[in-house]
């Protein structure tokens, strides 16, 4: 698990291969990655965006911006939380992603909550980023 906090919203983050969808032979490795947001704070936020950058094992970067996550703008209460899962295609065995949420809280204040970076490695493999 990796996980961050900003301004007591937490992140978390489980990444795990996904051997049924890569095809190593044609240099295809797909990642599966669960993301928990907790709203640990006092005020009502809700997630518009996100930005991820994504770096494979010989330092290819994509950078992905997009309005919320999985077709989804979550509205987090103070102590609610929310999960989804999504996945990323490499061409390389492993790599490495990083990104950030953009929020609105209640009083309409705008803020990015840190994604943790996180590793994408085979399960034989040893975890580049801690």
């Amino acid at each position: 698990m990796y996980r961050s906090t900003t301004r007591n919203i937490e992140v978390e983050v489980e990444p795990f291969y996904l051997p049924d969808r890569s095809d190593p032979d044609d240099s295809r490795y797909v990642w599966g990655y669960r993301v928990t947001i907790a709203n640990n704070s006092d005020v009502f936020v809700q997630l518009l965006a996100r930005y991820w950058r994504i770096t494979d094992g010989i330092g290819r970067v994509e950078e992905v911006r997009g309005p919320g996550v999985v077709g989804e703008q979550p509205e987090l209460n103070p102590g609610d939380s929310f999960q989804y899962t999504s996945g990323c295609p490499l061409r390389t065995p492993s790599g490495i992603m990083v990104g950030a949420y953009t929020v609105r809280s209640g009083e309409g204040e705008f803020f990015d909550v840190a994604i943790p970076a996180f590793s994408l490695d085979l399960p034989d493999r040893t975890h580049s980023v801690n």
